[in-house]
């Protein structure tokens, strides 16, 4: 069996559970090194107390496949506690090769009923969670760059979702947090490329305690098979980003699920309007853009029809 990433260590945060978990162990089915972070509150919500139960599962688990791994509970969206824990993944192995970055959490509701602290909740763990690890283990790869005067190992691994990229009325703290990771990869990569670091970034489509209300409706196969929404789908395409065969890969957006991975390209521009004066009118604007307008779908957020079609193509 190959076993790319023999030698290399990995921190993978959220890792107790669904997405993580699963990124975990193909981490260390390839050779990795893997430290499990998971802070282990129960509530999808964050809520209940903090547990070192699934981030010990896991780790567990990895160990007795054969593999190496240790558990860590911090909370991603405490900036120290992000520091101590790329810290320890480099006191244990001696550096940081691949970060992989999924911890989150819900507070579903419309925009007009949405409280101050569920903004400020989901925005803290999945945004702010992925900067604070980011940031440390950023400044891990630049400073052993710069001691030995050549590019290092690193991957970065962030996770973003459809949410970002076709709305979801009921999630607009998520939806923006999704949005916000994906401008935080793109920044980073152009940060870190020259110190031969990747930063890439994924949206997954997968059943797990987070998704369990928007695929209620979609049976598991009733032959026992692979469940097309299972983790298990998306867990390859971290692998693969987090190994050698991916140094050409940066500051990508990739959609997967079921089977399938979509490059996504950066915004094109659809069409372009010049005024015939010094500046527009209001009439010039409405000879030129309602007609425009008027030509799409009512209702059709930026983006969205390219989208849905994307997963209508995938059963």
């Amino acid at each position: 069996m190959s076993l790319p990433l023999q030698g290399l260590s990995a921190l993978v945060t959220g890792a107790g559970r669904g997405l993580g978990r699963a990124e975990a162990l193909e981490l260390a089915r390839l050779g990795a090194a893997v430290v499990v972070n998971d802070y282990g509150q129960p509530g999808r919500d964050g809520s209940g107390n903090a547990s070192a139960g699934p981030a010990e599962q896991v780790a567990a688990e990895i160990r007795a496949a054969g593999g190496t791994a240790l558990a860590h509970t911090g909370d991603v969206s405490d900036f120290t506690q992000a520091r101590e824990m790329v810290e320890s993944v480099i006191a244990e192995y001696g550096r940081l090769d691949i970060l992989v970055n999924n911890a989150g959490i819900l507070r579903d509701r419309m925009v007009f009923s949405m409280t101050e602290d569920e903004w400020d909740s989901v925005i803290r763990v999945h945004l702010k969670g992925h900067f604070n690890t980011t940031r440390f283990a950023a400044a891990h790869w630049r400073e052993r760059s710069k001691a030995t005067g050549a590019p290092v190992y690193g991957r970065i691994v962030n996770t973003s979702s459809e949410a970002f990229l076709a709305g979801s009325a009921g999630q607009p703290n998520y939806a923006a947090a999704k949005g916000g990771i994906v401008g935080l990869t793109t920044s980073t990569a152009l940060a870190l490329g020259k110190y031969g670091v990747t930063a890439n970034v994924i949206c997954p489509r997968a059943r797990t305690r987070m998704t369990e209300d928007v695929f209620a409706g979609l049976a598991r196969p009733a032959d026992g098979g692979l469940d097309p929404l299972a983790p298990e789908h998306v867990a390859p395409l971290v692998g693969y980003l987090a190994s050698p065969a991916a140094s050409r890969i940066n500051g990508q957006l990739l959609v997967v699920h079921g089977g399938m991975v979509a490059v996504v390209e950066r915004p094109r521009v659809r069409a372009k309007f010049d005024s015939k004066q010094e500046t527009f009118s209001h009439d010039e604007l409405d000879a030129l853009l309602t007609p425009h307008y008027a030509e799409r779908p009512a209702g059709e957020t930026f983006g969205a029809a390219e989208v849905l079609r994307l997963g209508r193509e995938q059963p």
